[in-house]
């Protein structure tokens, strides 16, 4: 509570300045203030009619007159000191309030707190801006805080002073651009927004960039809630912490969570909870161990699927509340399966209430639209050489990390981040200081972020999703890397889909399409993924990629599904895709599970399945996906068959892995196979078995090596090789 000691006189200037809405000191006219002897209670409180301050501790009263300008009501009180009150309030509509006065409040944030904050440093500046409920000095309410260092005033506004901006006008911290303000009372479940007069005289509202929670849309004020939640997963926690990443399997079911399946009792979609135990047993059942999320983080645009943030620190209030989030990834930690994140840091929408012109000025984007529109999204960029922004997303990652308990995050769009130029003409973009097109800036962020997180989180995967062939982005930033994880292998993919599109009949002439990913595997740890962005936008899904009859596509969609799952890398596949999906993606409708009609579907689903269980299940598929001892050619030159075969291998010799595939529909019987060893092989995988769908080709009998040289290698075993088709070996071990 406020103990000043000064000699205090009305000043009607500021009294004026409160009244015109210009003030950003507010409690330095509002509230309890002592004079020599005497103390002065002030209110402004419009539409007020009668105002009683009265004594917490005798329940004395006062009245508070209002004389010289309408709504400001004083009081002097004769030969008393500070003392606790509550102020009564009769409004001219006939409603009544008796609240603590907040203006009586020194400031709550820390001058560390703003220092660090201002400094780009405040790691944990969530739990500071934003609203949280508190108890100060004793009193129980929540304190305000926003970042609007160039306005002229801010207020509070929402239903509990009927989103009147002159009720509730907040306080900026020196030195600062903070404005705070603590209000007593009960406020959670209430819905809030800002009040922000500009410089220039404009008044708007915004919501919380801080909010963790929100209305839900079209609606978009912010909503404050209590994230108090008992958390099951620390088995969970403290062993992800222990594990290299880069040799354990890593397979991701990406989707998204409104449009994986549709409720049928008139809801728009499941909750978290919902969802939570539907999911799990689903990803369990088709032996994925990580699930990734198109991103979940508040925003207006359905068709956006979540790839414009309004809100960046509020887990959608689509599918439930921020405790509903929190328990939908504490149950599926709990059966064994990780969550990663879709986050957005390149970019963010121009809606009214969101981030752009925050405080009538270009705060969290550049001023120069060569700097701070994207031309081709509609969307501002952020400002990352400025500290509080950069502060902003630096806490905002490791926000998820803390309170959500994710197990990776996904960076979208890394290069429009990286480049000035990125998606601009000349004379469309900026140089940086040397004349380059490199984003200093935000290489210095994306750097931060990803440090930051290793050091606090290490156990959760930073992933960028990057379509250039920027150097060492998953190297070590202490190393000049840029300290990602792992890095989408988009080369492959555009690759892959270029080449297994065409007819088998013109495959041949594309061969090293097929190949030439390892002549880079080993730059980076690369994930290989099939993911959202090629099923939409006329792109078709996988099934409708391929190419020949009905079979044959079918066919073809098994050889590319095993050609990914064996080749290094770990792997990333979208949601529908799995049941081998005829339609492309659609926001607004389910995955086809009515697919399920047609035994092709089944078979395919068992195949990815059982695929998935391969892939988890054989070391040499993922111990060395960082080392160029885990993959050996055998045949990559025989382009007129279009037969690839290659080696994996583990730790362990044991562990080792035959593979061949074969991307035209012809058969190739008594086909000399290279091997690593003499002895018994035995086909342990095949995608033309009879349970997926295939005509049962495989080979049905363990292969003896024959002592002969053959691929590279002094033995090999004949084998039959199905028309388009994959085919894993592994030594049988006495």
């Amino acid at each position: 509570m406020s103990k000043r000691k000064e000699v205090f006189a009305i000043n009607w200037m500021e009294v004026e300045a409160i009244v015109s809405g210009r003030h950003n000191n507010p409690h330095h006219i509002l509230g309890m203030h002592e004079c020599i002897d005497d103390v002065y209670i002030n209110a402004y409180l419009p539409d007020a009619k009668v105002v009683t301050a009265i004594d917490s501790s005798s329940g004395k009263k006062y009245t508070l007159v209002s004389e010289r300008v309408p709504g400001f009501f004083s009081v002097v009180i004769k030969n008393r000191r500070s003392f606790s009150y509550k102020l009564n309030v009769k409004f001219d509509n006939g409603d009544e309030l008796t609240y603590i006065d907040p203006y009586i409040f020194e400031p709550v944030i820390d001058p560390i707190d703003v220092s660090l904050f201002n400094e780009g440093k405040h790691y944990k500046i969530y739990e500071k801006m934003g609203a949280h409920t508190m108890t100060v000095d004793g009193v129980s309410g929540v304190l305000f805080s926003v970042w609007a260092p160039n306005a002229e005033r801010v207020s509070v506004v929402g239903n509990f002073n009927n989103w009147d901006g002159r009720r509730h006008p907040m306080r900026k911290l020196d030195y600062s651009g903070i404005f705070e303000l603590f209000i007593p009372g009960k406020f959670v479940g209430e819905i809030y927004k800002y009040e922000i007069c500009s410089k220039s005289g404009n008044v708007f509202m915004k919501s919380d960039p801080y909010a963790f929670s929100s209305e839900v849309r079209p609606a978009n004020a912010s909503k404050i809630v209590d994230l108090s939640y008992k958390w099951k997963d620390s088995a969970w926690m403290s062993g992800r912490d222990k594990i290299n990443k880069v040799n354990q399997p890593i397979s991701i079911y990406e989707m998204h969570l409104g449009a994986w399946k549709k409720p049928d009792d008139g809801r728009e979609f499941y909750g978290y909870r919902d969802i939570a135990v539907k999911l799990a047993d689903y990803l369990n059942m088709m032996n994925y161990n990580y699930v990734e999320l198109m991103p979940v983080m508040e925003h207006p645009y359905d068709p956006s699927w979540g790839y414009q943030v309004t809100g960046y620190y509020a887990p959608t209030s689509r599918y439930g509340d921020p405790t509903d989030f929190m328990y939908f990834v504490d149950y599926l930690h709990g059966k064994g399966i990780g969550v990663i994140i879709d986050w957005v840091p390149a970019h963010f929408p121009k809606d009214s209430h969101g981030l752009g012109r925050f405080d009538g000025t270009c705060l969290y984007e550049h001023e120069d639209p060569r700097k701070g529109e994207h031309p081709h999204w509609g969307t501002y960029i952020f400002n990352y050489g400025r500290n509080e922004v950069k502060n902003f997303l630096v806490a905002n990652a490791l926000y998820w990390a803390d309170k959500y308990h994710v197990d990776g995050i996904r960076m979208d769009a890394v290069a429009s981040m990286l480049y000035l130029d990125y998606g601009r003409g000349n004379g469309q973009w900026v140089p940086n200081e040397y004349g380059g097109n490199e984003n200093f800036d935000a290489i210095d962020f994306i750097k931060e972020v990803n440090s930051k997180m290793h050091e606090d989180y290490k156990g959760v995967m930073m992933i960028a999703e990057e379509s250039t062939a920027w150097p060492m982005m998953t190297h070590p930033v202490e190393e000049g890397g840029l300290g990602f994880d792992f890095k989408w292998n988009m080369g492959w993919m555009n690759d892959f889909l270029g080449y297994i599109k065409l007819d088998p009949l013109y495959r041949k002439y594309h061969h090293n399409e097929l190949t030439f990913s390892m002549v880079y595997e080993y730059s980076e740890n690369f994930m290989l993924v099939l993911s959202h962005d090629e099923v939409v936008h006329e792109k078709g899904s996988m099934i409708s990629k391929m190419p020949g009859g009905y079979e044959d596509k079918f066919s073809n969609l098994r050889v590319a599904y095993g050609y990914m799952m064996t080749h290094p890398g770990k792997k990333l596949l979208f949601m529908g895709q799995e049941i081998a999906q005829f339609s492309e993606f659609n926001e607004a409708h389910e995955v086809d599970w009515s697919l399920f009609e047609f035994d092709a579907h089944v078979f395919m689903q068992g195949y990815v399945k059982e695929l998935n269980n391969l892939y988890k299940t054989e070391p040499a598929l993922y111990e060395l996906d960082g080392n160029p001892d885990g993959f050996c050619w055998l045949n990559n030159s025989s382009a007129n068959s279009s037969l690839l075969s290659f080696i994996r291998r583990g730790t362990k010799e044991a562990d080792t892995l035959v593979v061949i595939c074969n991307f035209t529909p012809i058969e190739h019987k008594a086909y000399k196979l290279g091997v690593t060893s003499g002895g018994k092989w035995q086909e342990i995988f095949s995608s033309d078995n009879a349970r997926y769908g295939g005509e049962g080709r495989n080979n049905k009998v363990a292969k003896q090596a024959k002592k002969e040289a053959c691929d590279g290698q002094e033995h090999y075993i004949s084998v039959n090789v199905p028309p388009l088709s994959i085919s894993v070996f592994k030594k049988i071990i006495k």
